[in-house]
């Protein structure tokens, strides 16, 4: 079997694949046009998050039967064309979410304890300790939106907090565990005094988070995206921010991630968060640790060996 690995992967991956006698053309350099001229020659296809995989890329690849995508959304990947042309398609929904998980705490506890404006005063000579009076985790409830992988994963660890966790899920039933309980996303908006989004981005979930959806939660609230930036409008988040509906948030992503290019209201949006002590930013990096870069490729190596056995 060839494999073309069009996108920077860790070099674990060159030994797994070695392993299974399988052949493997290594070109991270590669562009849109370069996957799509050479991509006929494979069978098989490794990519990270530069490049759509759309009709144009897969509809004269003949020999393609799978399509590996390192990380867990899949975005940008036209489903419904891999459907349509026999193409399986694998993703690594597990391999980073213990990752995201750690950093999905690592980002709440340091904006409820402060962590973050903390610092930045005591580096500029202010001892300031009333003004950083923190915020306890424990007895909070933590809604999550979106029980797979990543929701399960922050369930688990936030068990030790003392939280009562509520878990929302449209496409999966009796999924309450001894992490969280199952919920409506009403009970969400009722309840929640965290909301915390694990969801991919879909046509039904761009933009979930709008005006509407802020002002319908009962109380204000800690708002946490470390799934996909158009989930979340940002210019409805800096409203919430702004009335007081949303206490503070953590982004790890954002709307348009390439930051030369953000539209004027892109900036003024961008301007407040990034001068804002509520709001704690990180460059989508939640998935993004040493141990997850080879446990992203051990997650998809094993789904293609088990899906050979069965073909």
């Amino acid at each position: 079997m060839k494999i073309l690995i069009a996108d920077s992967m860790h070099p674990s991956l060159f030994n797994m694949l070695e392993a299974q006698g399988w052949d493997f053309a290594y070109h991270p350099e590669y562009r849109r046009e370069d996957i799509v001229h050479a991509l006929p020659d494979y069978e098989g296809l490794f990519i990270r998050s530069k490049t759509f995989v759309d009709r144009v890329v897969m509809q004269h690849a003949k020999k393609l039967r799978f399509i590996a995508r390192a990380g867990a959304g899949l975005d940008l990947i036209d489903l419904d064309v891999a459907k349509e042309l026999g193409i399986e398609v694998f993703h690594a929904g597990e391999g980073n979410r213990d990752a995201v998980a750690e950093h999905m705490l690592g980002m709440l506890l340091g904006l409820l304890a402060n962590i973050v404006k903390a610092d930045k005063e005591v580096r500029n000579g202010i001892w300031d300790r009333e003004g950083n009076r923190g915020v306890e985790l424990m007895t909070k409830t933590v809604g999550l939106i979106g029980y797979g992988n990543n929701g399960g994963a922050t369930a688990k660890r936030l068990s030790g907090f003392g939280c009562k966790v509520l878990a929302y899920d449209k496409y999966r039933d009796h999924y309450g565990d001894q992490f969280a309980q199952e919920a409506s996303l009403e009970d969400i908006m009722r309840e929640a005094d965290i909301v915390s989004l694990h969801v991919p981005l879909t046509d039904e979930t761009k933009y979930l988070i709008d005006e509407k959806f802020i002002e319908g939660f009962a109380k204000p609230f800690y708002l946490m995206n470390l799934s996909r930036g158009k989930v979340a409008n940002l210019h409805a988040v800096v409203e919430g921010l702004k009335s007081g509906k949303i206490i503070g948030a953590c982004l790890d992503v954002l709307e348009n991630e390439k930051l030369k290019t953000l539209t004027e209201a892109q900036q003024a949006v961008f301007d407040f968060l990034i001068h804002s002590n509520r709001v704690v930013l990180t460059p989508h990096i939640g998935g993004w640790t040493h141990e997850s870069y080879v446990r992203i490729n051990e997650v998809l190596l094993r789904q293609i060996k088990d899906w050979l056995v069965l073909a």
